[in-house]
């Protein structure tokens, strides 16, 4: 392949990715009907789209209360999904906003302090990753400030090389039933079509180019 052809299908890619970052997905017209497994992951994908940040394990997360300086910290969520805060013991973050947060610590040190004003918020989203592998310019970890899709992914990681198979790339993603394969034909998107296969991408997803 030709370098030309190469820089062609890189800045392709980039503005694709910049285009579906700008403006909705229905925006652009198909030429053909996804089929029906198609269509159910892309419905599985929106419904799983979270409204707000969901924390995540590496996250760094501040807590104060007001009038209460000796209860403010600045605490990492371990790997088991928790972190720990004075008088409120564990408290469970994988998964959830920071609002239901602040909830839960509030009501754990509610048994100590009358009506305690809890402020809490993410300082650093270190666990809100996902991973690029195989052919790509870039291979490994991008943070995903707060979501990215597969071509914002794919352009991160400096676009496809000219030796990968890009009808062929599959997002592989941990759910409570194991592990998933959810493929993803770029040449698809490059023509316009079953545009539904540029999923948000999750904490976790690995997207793997062969």
């Amino acid at each position: 392949m030709s370098s030309a052809k190469i820089l062609q299908k890189m800045t392709a890619l980039i503005a694709l990715a910049l285009a579906f970052s700008s403006g909705p997905l229905s925006a652009w017209e198909t030429e053909d009907e996804a089929s029906n497994d198609d269509v159910d992951i892309a419905d599985s994908m929106a419904s799983a789209a979270p409204s707000d940040y969901l924390v995540n394990p590496g996250d760094v997360i501040a807590i104060s209360v007001w009038r209460e300086t000796d209860l403010r910290a600045d605490v990492l969520v371990r790997p088991d999904g928790k972190f720990s805060f004075p008088l409120a013991g564990d408290i469970q973050a994988q998964g959830n906003s920071v609002e239901r947060i602040r909830q839960e610590v509030t009501e754990k040190l509610n048994r100590y302090i009358p009506d305690p004003v809890v402020s809490v918020s993410v300082l650093q989203i270190n666990g809100n990753k996902i991973y690029v592998i195989g052919q790509v310019n870039r291979p490994g970890d991008i943070n995903a400030n707060p979501q990215l899709d597969v071509l914002q992914a794919l352009s991160l990681a400096g676009g496809t090389t000219p030796f990968a198979q890009a009808n062929d790339i599959s997002i592989l993603r941990r759910t409570e039933k194991g592990i998933i394969s959810i493929p993803f034909r770029y040449g698809d998107i490059e023509k316009g079509k079953r545009l539904e296969q540029n999923i948000m991408l999750q904490a976790g997803d690995v997207v793997v180019v062969p």
